[in-house]
């Protein structure tokens, strides 16, 4: 994993994904440096990843006091028993219905837990952090929050998008054309929900966001992005009216699969 401090209030550990035939996804933890410390998911679920080890040196684990998961997915939650067994005093903060997906695989301990819904306000010491649903979102108990100290969005998957073959890129050096259409694929992908909603329903709850105006996005699945908010808002409002995405099918599969066989002697 890769460690970038954004601001003296924001770190990223940055870990990436291959995404076949669309390019690389970047999978994206933060550590919100509040007064009481707020690690914002977990790292992917797979082996080997080192979440912790790159976790350590952005904040002692031990001081960790919230670990915010914006939705229960296998990329957002490779590690958060492993976390509240080293911050001993940390809640897990989440909804009901994601306390209830995380019981299917491995149960959070109920009294380590801490349901902040859309709408709600969590306190962190020195500032509060206001849970909103993302406009676009793969997991229904998706919940991002506006920091009130630094104005960061934090948005989970929302705004997010396959990338070129890069490791440390950063938003202004991708041109804004291949920004807008690779966020309207991974909208296409990610919520393919969209194509089908009322769109002025839709548009009302990108409103809040855009009249909020952050001066920094964090999406799990883009790099940092500063003083881009109207732009990404105008481009999740395309989104329904973006091209559907059909993945490859079972006759694709097979000839990458060929693909991978040894050539014959």
């Amino acid at each position: 994993m890769l460690v970038h401090h954004v601001t003296p209030d924001v770190t990223v550990l940055n870990d990436c994904l291959p995404v076949p035939g669309l390019g690389f996804l970047p999978v994206n933890a933060f550590v919100l440096h509040a007064a009481e410390p707020v690690v914002v998911d977990t790292g992917v679920g797979l082996p080997g990843r080192g979440f912790l080890d790159a976790l350590a040196t952005a904040v002692a684990p031990e001081d960790v006091r919230w670990i915010w998961l914006t939705h229960p997915d296998r990329d957002h939650t490779g590690a958060p028993h492993d976390l509240l067994e080293a911050a001993p005093r940390a809640l897990v903060v989440t909804t009901f219905l994601g306390m209830g997906i995380m019981s299917t695989e491995r149960p959070l301990p109920p009294d380590r837990v801490r349901i902040v819904n859309p709408g709600e306000r969590l306190d962190v010491g020195d500032r509060t952090l206001a849970a909103f649903r993302p406009p676009l979102f793969d997991n229904p108990a998706t919940v991002g929050f506006l920091d009130t100290g630094s104005g960061a969005c934090f948005s989970s998957d929302c705004c997010g998008a396959p990338l070129p073959a890069v490791e440390d890129a950063s938003v202004p050096e991708i041109g804004d054309s291949s920004v807008r259409d690779a966020q309207l694929l991974w909208a296409a992908v990610d919520s393919p929900w969209v194509h089908l909603v009322n769109q002025d329903a839709y548009l009302a709850t990108i409103r809040p966001l855009r009249d909020a105006d952050p001066p920094l996005i964090l999406s799990s699945h883009l790099p940092p992005a500063r003083d881009r908010s109207r732009d990404f808002f105008d481009t999740l409002a395309l989104a329904p009216m973006a091209p559907a995405f059909t993945g490859p099918d079972q006759e694709a599969l097979t000839t990458l699969l060929k693909s991978f066989e040894p050539a014959a002697p």
